[in-house]
């Protein structure tokens, strides 16, 4: 190998590793999955019923220094409703080292939703939540693990009843 192929190489590897380092530095990539427990109220004029849910989700987002972007899709499985919903997340995050504390909000849409006794169709709606939690951050692997309480409100699900939806969740992101 002459020498100008040997310099050429190494100043493409040397400019290559530092752009990635730099490009690591202002943001960072992730997918996941989510598994949440808890439960949901219907509210209508009169009359509440509460039962228990599970949900099971997927993510895609930006992480940045101190905030998180988001999409995020979620099958609600409950006794009487399943419920798929896609939101739009963001979260504002305490830069600690390793367990990072955060909260956030979403705006999203209930969609291909039924209401399971009567077998009726659910109203594509607007959707809102909240989260708070944190992030077990483990510097050596490529996985962040998020611990969260989230509240989600689906007004006019059906005619005068609205949706509120409560859990804990657990979130493991791979982060690329």
């Amino acid at each position: 190998m002459n020498i100008k192929s040997f310099a050429f190489l190494t100043a493409a590897t040397v400019m290559l590793s530092v752009g990635t380092a730099n490009a690591n530095m202002l943001f960072d990539i992730y997918a996941g999955g989510t598994y949440g427990i808890g439960g949901y109220t219907m509210y209508t004029d009169g009359d509440n019923l509460s039962k228990s849910s599970q949900s099971y989700g997927a993510v895609l987002g930006m992480d940045i220094p101190l905030f998180r972007i988001e999409l995020e899709y979620n099958y609600l499985d409950a006794d009487a409703i399943n419920m798929n919903t896609g939101f739009v997340n963001a979260y504002f995050k305490i830069p600690t080292p390793i367990v990072k504390p955060y909260i956030g909000g979403g705006v999203g849409y209930t969609f291909d939703s039924k209401y399971e006794p009567t077998k009726t169709d659910i109203k594509d709606t607007m959707a809102y939540q909240g989260m708070l939690g944190i992030t077990l951050n483990l510097p050596v692997i490529p996985f962040n693990i998020d611990i969260e309480g989230r509240v989600m409100y689906a007004p006019d699900i059906m005619t005068d009843i609205d949706l509120l939806q409560y859990e804990g969740r657990a979130k493991l992101r791979y982060v690329f």
